[in-house]
């Protein structure tokens, strides 16, 4: 049985948690896992709930964090270069930034047969300076030659990596989009939509816009609060904003709120706030229900999971257009998209998604059989089984 060491950067909620979880869950028998992961960082919440519901026990590296610390990242690397010589995996398989960095470096060293890695989203625009993204294009480029085959989330990423930023040729990438279990999305909609709007102080006769995600600057949460402001005021119907996520700009976003007269509370009592703040929530699929409309405004992204389940939960979206989304929603049919630049335009598809009813609803309707079958774990599991087995195939025509 071809054994895999799977290396996650940490456990924190989001696309690849689940991605490495299923993964290391349902590759078996076939494929022998170890799942490897760092610390997530404090201002996230943990996803030890994903690995416990599927039985899921990963080898903690406590030294690999989202910062770069040149100390901890060594003994990271020490440590995942013993785990290698111990396991003896025939697959090592990195799953982003830092794990991506020290598990193919550590790999490379101990002449692993088969070397992958998964970008799930990447920092070669809007979140550093000109001279550090070089830099990070760089070491990937370096990465990638280390690399026996990289894979991307989605068409749109693939063209990113080669074309725009010249990270490996296209030849090198194999694209498999995420996979989820998206059932739970379905089940049981209308008494979660009534608990958590009476859980929450939500009337039935107010339409909630929801954001989901870390509230980090990438996710560009200053735009939704700008949106929610100007539908207040022009809006003939309740509006109610949502935020679902906790993270570094918690202050700032409500900051900005209050100067922005939006009034905001983070607990569940009903005063006619504009604006609620959930922190992190388990049950996304309770939140999704809640909602009415779903939003991204990111200015970067990889495949943004938000949006795979809004359309299961069937809930109309609006999002900028950027990163993969292009290629997890059918515009004008799941989803309006905007130019993040063409804030107008963004502004009014959002009004039209609150005032026309018809369209909100038909948009939602549409989603569940855009995702069904494209974003299941199932479909994940079984792209990812024939790419192994044709990696280690070419390996060992190419040592006879």
């Amino acid at each position: 049985m071809p054994k895999v060491l799977r290396i996650i950067n940490r456990f924190n909620l989001g696309g690849p948690t689940y991605n490495v979880a299923y993964l290391s869950r349902y590759m078996a028998p076939e494929f022998e896992t170890l799942l490897v992961g760092g610390s997530k960082d404090e201002t996230e919440d943990s996803s030890q709930h994903i690995l416990d519901e599927l039985g899921l026990h990963p080898v903690l590296v406590p030294e690999m964090k989202r910062e770069i610390n040149l100390f901890e990242d060594r003994k990271a690397y020490l440590k995942i270069k013993k785990l290698i010589q111990e396991f003896q995996p025939d697959i090592v398989h990195t799953h982003a930034s830092k794990a991506g960095t020290l598990g193919r470096l550590a790999a490379s060293a101990c002449k692993v047969p088969v070397i992958i890695h998964t970008f799930h989203g990447h920092v070669f625009h809007s979140y550093f300076g000109k001279a550090k993204t070089t830099l990070f294009k760089n070491i990937e480029r370096y990465l990638a030659y280390k690399s026996t085959c990289i894979i991307a989330i989605s068409e749109k990423q693939k063209t990113e990596l080669t074309v725009e930023h010249h990270i490996c040729p296209p030849e090198k990438i194999e694209v498999i989009p995420l996979g989820f279990d998206l059932q739970r999305f379905r089940d049981g909609r209308v008494e979660k939509r009534t608990d958590f709007r009476k859980t929450w102080g939500i009337h039935e006769d107010e339409l909630v816009i929801m954001i989901i995600g870390r509230l980090v600057p990438v996710k560009n949460h200053r735009f939704f609060l700008e949106a929610i402001s100007h539908v207040k005021t022009k809006s003939s119907k309740k509006v109610r904003g949502v935020i679902v996520g906790d993270g570094e700009e918690r202050m700032n976003m409500e900051r900005m709120a209050s100067e922005m007269g939006l009034n905001f509370r983070n607990t569940p009592v009903n005063q006619g706030e504009d604006l609620l703040f959930t922190s992190w929530i388990h049950e996304i699929d309770w939140a999704c229900a809640g909602a009415d409309i779903i939003l991204l405004t990111s200015f970067n992204e990889g495949t943004p999971v938000s949006l795979i389940e809004a359309q299961a939960a069937g809930k109309a979206i609006l999002s900028t257009r950027t990163g993969g989304v292009e290629n997890i929603v059918k515009e004008n049919v799941t989803a309006y998209l905007a130019n993040l630049e063409q804030r107008d335009d963004f502004f009014h598809k959002l009004l039209t998604l609150i005032q026309n009813d018809k369209i909100r609803n038909e948009m939602g309707d549409h989603g569940w059989e855009e995702v069904k079958q494209k974003f299941h774990y199932t479909r994940l599991v079984e792209d990812m089984k024939k790419l192994y087995r044709r990696l280690l195939e070419e390996e060992d025509h190419r040592l006879r």
